[in-house]
């Protein structure tokens, strides 16, 4: 028995939305998660390369951050670049409301006697790790959300100018050359205001400060960037999958 066009028209609908939903709840699930871990740990990976050891230093919060892009990727070419934006928009909103929320937490009661030096209570406090976590957010909100606002609205712009280029072709073109320059933009921009505005870098005063930014971020650019270039082929598969789940070749087309 065949459905009314209705019920069918409704019923993709309803399954683009599922799957936006689903796009949509990684990506600001993400940002949330890595905007509280940020730079609570920095993660030494450093190996040895012909007698040589190369540094490789990354922050915690950098590991689920690729996914981020991919995900505006998706958005992207199924749902166009209004939507893409509009997802990046309500990321910033999210943030802004984590950053909202650990402030209250602090100061609602009981408020504990804080060090002048530090800002924390004595470490064997309860609320100790509550009040760290809530100092390094506070002291990295400012890069992260400039570095995001920045990176993520590159990101969906370059994706839609390679479309346009190369005609719709050469996805993995826009999939790739969008991500590696936004996440360049993000990389040195969330370091530099991390540490120039937040001071929330564990650097060390005696040994050159220049030499310990590159490394913090050189070694999270090539993090993105192993990543960027790993998640082509699930981009590819997974772009090749929705078109038909879907029923779109590209936004605001449909299969036949």
């Amino acid at each position: 028995m065949a459905l009314p066009y209705e019920f069918v028209d409704e019923a993709l609908h309803e399954r683009r939305e599922r799957v936006f939903l689903l796009l949509a709840g990684v990506f600001l699930g993400t940002l949330a998660m890595l905007n509280i871990l940020g730079v609570t740990r920095f993660i030494d990976m450093s190996f040895g390369l012909f007698g040589t050891t190369i540094p490789f230093i990354v922050a915690v919060g950098v590991l689920p951050y690729p996914i981020t892009f991919l995900c505006t990727d998706f958005i992207s070419e199924f749902y166009g670049r209004r939507r893409a934006n509009f997802v990046v928009a309500v990321g910033l909103v999210l943030n802004l409301w984590v950053v909202f929320i650990l402030w209250l937490g602090g100061v609602l009661p009981p408020v504990p006697d804080l060090d002048p030096a530090t800002g924390l209570p004595p470490r064997e406090a309860y609320d100790w790790a509550f009040f760290r976590v809530r100092q390094l957010t506070f002291g990295a909100v400012a890069a992260s959300m400039l570095a995001y606002l920045a990176a993520q609205l590159c990101d969906v712009a370059l994706f839609h100018f390679w479309k346009r280029l190369t005609n719709g072709r050469h996805l993995w073109l826009r999939n790739n050359g969008s991500t590696l320059v936004s996440q360049a933009v993000d990389t040195v921009a969330v370091i530099l205001i991390t540490h120039y505005y937040a001071h929330a870098l564990p650097v060390h005063e005696s040994k050159p400060l220049a030499a310990q930014l590159w490394v913090f971020i050189a070694s999270g650019y090539v993090f993105k960037l192993i990543v960027a270039l790993l998640d082509t082929v699930p981009f590819y598969i997974g772009v090749r999958f929705l078109s038909h789940y879907l029923r779109i070749n590209s936004v605001g087309k449909e299969d036949g």
